[in-house]
């Protein structure tokens, strides 16, 4: 894991790249926990509880569907929203499948990610894609 601690006037920014392997989600969540337990105003508890959901989700679906060896995670903290941007190797974007009840195959993350967030765009190119959500702070 290799990380990046930044201050841009008003705008918070941390990033980290992780191996894609599946015991660096939980990493990945304490990375985002420690990233909003250094802002001020600090988040209220549903808010941050949303962007560490987030962080979970899209390096879950980066660790399990991107090709590539590793995925980076950034955090953006601005005065309304909290940005959370995760970038692989593989171009395609996510793709949207039936949630399994049964608790096999998963399918809920997608769209609770794109319910918790403000914002999400996809941006895809020749080195691969940035999947970035944009939650609100509180």
């Amino acid at each position: 894991m290799r990380t990046d601690h930044s201050q841009h006037g008003v705008t918070m920014l941390d990033r980290t790249v992780f191996d894609k392997r599946p015991e660096v989600v939980p990493r990945a969540r304490d990375f985002a926990r420690s990233f909003l337990g250094g802002l001020s105003p600090a988040l209220d508890e549903q808010a941050a509880a949303s962007v560490e959901l987030t962080v979970s989700e899209l390096v879950t679906n980066s660790v399990r569907h991107a090709r590539g060896d590793s995925c980076s995670l950034r955090l953006v903290a601005h005065r309304d929203t909290i940005t959370v941007a995760v970038t692989d190797a593989d171009p395609r974007p996510p793709r949207e499948r039936t949630p399994d009840l049964a608790g096999g195959t998963g399918g809920f993350g997608w769209p609770m990610v794109r319910s918790l967030a403000r914002a999400v765009q996809v941006s895809a190119g020749p080195q691969g894609k940035t999947v970035r959500a944009d939650l609100p702070r509180g």
